[in-house]
This record gives structure tokens, C-alpha cells and sequence, in this order.
């Protein structure tokens, strides 16, 4: 007799989430340098990249990727795999569940996820924007000789806020859009076109309402090692709006949805994937 698919404890499907997140940023890594580096210089699309290829080469695209790497096995294996057990755990498991607390879900995973991730974010972004070729040791020492390890926890406040938005949109989104395709086309919550359609469309409204956070997440964890710029995420936000408007907060949406939406798609087909061959069920 055929074996029901069980759902998965904590601890597995944060391995799942994990193995997921870190196979998916391999691809998505040289996006998020673009989008990083455009934040931080105010440059173009075209500029951004042409830059970084005449001046560092093609493999520059992948600086600070063993960090990105850390960020998934961590941040991303509580946000994404502990979403369906805490989703479950609250009473949201139903396909019919308050869509509230669904994102209540994703919020509580995303933002304890960032707490974990924290360091690997602020050292992947000062990668990512290094153009002087300074080793990822060099890196780190730098950073704990100048700040200690108050400095791996820059931009903590934002990182949690980020990740409470983030998360609660994406997985949100996801669900209660899976439940909206199977209903309306017939395909099941297990069909590969259900899973691609929901990250999709999720991937949009993360940009949409994670892009400002994202922002000021960047300019606080780029501040150099031995000094400070902005005194928290409000006085970072309130400076960028006096230096470029409002819509400044939103600069790098296209390279943001570019990295979101591949990376969403990415990494919850390859954790569908995951739980489906190891007798689990979905999401």
C-alpha cells in the first residue's frame, strides 16, 4: 500500500529549507551583487554591471558567496523550512486558515532566521561591495578588530524588520495563492505548475514591500569598519529620503524582483522537491 505523505518535524524540514535555499543562491548570488552594488553607488542597471565586468571580471559576480552560502544554511533554513511546522503549530495548516496568521508564520520564522543569519549579511554585503580585492579573512578581522562582535550585528533592528516583511509576504503569498491556482485551474498543490505560479507571483509583492528595508538594511551594514554614518535604521531612512526622495527607498527594484523572483521560484520548487522525495508533505 502506498505510504501517506507525513509532514515534516522542525528539524527536517529546516534541513530541507536549508539544502533548498543554499543549492538555489548559487544561481541568484550574482544578481544580489548587482543590486547591492547599485544601492550602494546610486549607478545604473547597465553601468553597475558593465563596471564590475571590466574591472574585476566575470567571477566578481560571485564575491563573498561562501558568506551567501552561511546566510542560507542558516537564515534561510528557519524562514523557509520552519515555516510549514510553525504554520501548523499556530493552527494555520488548513488550506482555508486565516491568511493573518499564515503571515504571522512567516513573520515569526523570518525574523528568528535573521537573528541566526545576521553576520553572514553584514559579511556578504561588505564582500559584495569590496572592489579592492581584500580577502574574505582579512575581511572579518577587520571588522572584529574595529567594532568587535557588536559589528557582525549591524543592522540588526532592520535585518529582523526586513525578514519579518520578507518572509510573511513570500510565504504568505505562496500559500495562500497555491490554494488560489488549485482552485482555479484543478492542478494539485504538488504540481510543479501550482509551485511556479505561486512563487511567482509572491516574488513580486516581496520586492514591492520589501525594496525599502532592503535599502537601508544595505547602507547600514556597508557603513566602513571604523566608523559609523547613520545612527540606527530611522536615522538611515530619514537621510536617504532628504538625499533622494522617497522613491530612493524603492532604487534597485528591477535587479531586487530580478534576484526575488528567480530565488522564491527557485528555492520553494527545490524544497517541494526536497519534501516530495523524502515522503514528506508539501507546503
Amino acid at each position: 500500500s502506498i505510504t501517506a505523505p507525513r509532514k515534516p518535524n522542525l528539524l527536517e524540514s529546516m534541513a530541507c529549507g536549508g539544502a533548498a535555499a543554499a543549492f538555489a543562491v548559487n544561481f541568484t548570488h550574482p544578481i544580489e551583487l548587482v543590486k547591492t552594488r547599485m544601492q550602494v553607488s546610486g549607478g545604473s542597471l547597465g553601468t553597475t554591471i558593465g563596471g564590475v565586468m571590466k574591472n574585476e571580471g566575470v567571477t566578481a559576480f560571485w564575491k563573498g558567496l561562501p558568506f551567501g552560502w552561511g546566510r542560507e544554511l542558516s537564515y534561510t533554513s528557519v524562514k523557509l523550512g520552519a515555516y510549514a511546522p510553525v504554520r501548523n503549530a499556530i493552527g494555520a495548516g488548513d488550506p482555508d486558515a486565516s491568511i493573518g496568521l499564515k503571515f504571522l508564520a512567516g513573520a515569526l520564522t523570518g525574523g528568528f532566521g535573521s537573528i541566526l543569519g545576521n553576520p553572514f549579511d553584514v559579511l556578504k554585503t561588505l564582500a559584495q561591495t569590496n572592489t579592492k580585492g581584500t580577502g574574505l579573512g582579512t575581511l572579518v578581522g577587520q571588522l572584529y578588530a574595529d567594532q568587535g562582535i557588536g559589528g557582525f550585528y549591524r543592522g540588526v533592528q532592520v535585518n529582523i524588520l526586513r525578514a519579518c516583511i520578507l518572509n510573511a509576504t513570500k510565504m504568505g503569498v505562496y500559500d495562500v495563492t497555491k490554494g488560489i491556482v488549485t482552485e482555479k485551474t484543478g492542478w494539485g498543490r504538488k504540481d510543479i505548475k501550482t509551485s511556479f505560479s505561486a512563487a511567482f507571483v509572491a516574488g513580486f509583492f516581496m520586492t514591492v514591500t520589501v525594496a525599502p528595508s532592503d535599502m537601508i538594511r544595505t547602507k547600514l551594514m556597508n557603513q566602513p569598519t571604523d566608523k559609523k554614518i547613520y545612527d540606527g535604521f530611522v536615522d538611515c531612512a530619514k537621510k536617504t529620503v532628504q538625499e533622494g526622495g522617497v522613491l530612493s527607498l524603492w532604487r534597485g527594484f528591477v535587479p531586487i524582483w530580478a534576484r526575488f523572483a528567480p530565488q522564491a521560484t527557485l528555492q520553494l520548487l527545490t524544497i517541494e522537491v526536497i519534501y516530495n522525495a523524502m515522503g514528506f508533505k508539501g507546503i
